[in-house]
């Protein structure tokens, strides 16, 4: 049976959720950490793969400006992206309890669309490795890009392990589900405006099919 919710738009429109992917859907951290050793490598710059790996959720130029200097960021962003394929795809595994919260959506008729700050087609890489069943990836976005994206795709929930992600669902107007997987504590997420926490999403299938979401935010 098709869960639906009203549009003022329209009649009726299908459940979209969207998903942030690093530490939400993925855990990339062993491959990002793998790609930035070689960087490291490549360039001579010293870089701390443990700090890179436990802030993951922004922009990749916002963690080369740790390392590189201003001139040299647009440069370390391009090699790294040459390797990200070879290093960081292989080693990357699906989050406890992602296959099955993609289904759930699935079977309630709905739609799953993953919007990162990644690239789009790394982002699409994973995904296929791994073989994750999703509607749409929208990449290269990060907080409130995130939630004009959720107001493209007609989003009525965003999932995600960053205080950016709650922001994007906020801008959006759409309902909020934090997940403790990634670098954000639940009180981080709550104060950004996360109206559930799940320590992952192993719950998100319960969640799901357990809780009101006739209307999204601000339609009760």
């Amino acid at each position: 049976m098709q869960r639906r919710r009203w549009s003022l738009r329209s009649t009726f429109v299908a459940l979209t959720v969207g998903f942030d992917l690093d530490m939400t859907l993925l855990d990339t951290r062993a491959g990002i950490a793998a790609a930035f050793r070689e960087l490291s490598r490549l360039t001579g710059v010293t870089i701390d793969t443990d700090l890179v790996v436990g802030r993951l959720g922004p922009p990749l130029r916002t963690e080369m400006a740790y390392w590189f200097p201003a001139e040299g960021i647009e440069d370390a962003v391009t090699l790294y992206r040459a390797l990200y394929e070879t290093y960081a795809i292989a080693p990357a595994v699906a989050l406890p309890g992602a296959v099955a919260s993609i289904d759930a959506v699935h079977r309630a008729g709905g739609k799953v669309v993953v919007i990162t700050s990644k690239l789009g087609r790394l982002a699409e890489l994973h995904l296929s490795h791994l073989r994750l069943d999703v509607d749409a990836v929208h990449g290269d976005v990060f907080a409130e890009q995130k939630g004009e994206v959720l107001k493209a795709v007609d989003a009525f929930a965003m999932v995600g392990d960053h205080v950016a992600d709650m922001r994007a669902g906020l801008v959006a107007g759409v309902h909020r589900v934090g997940v403790t997987t990634g670098p954000c504590s639940a009180a981080e997420l709550e104060a950004a405006g996360a109206e559930w926490i799940l320590p992952g999403l192993q719950g998100f299938p319960a969640w799901w099919s357990t809780h009101d979401l006739s209307w999204p935010p601000g339609e009760r």
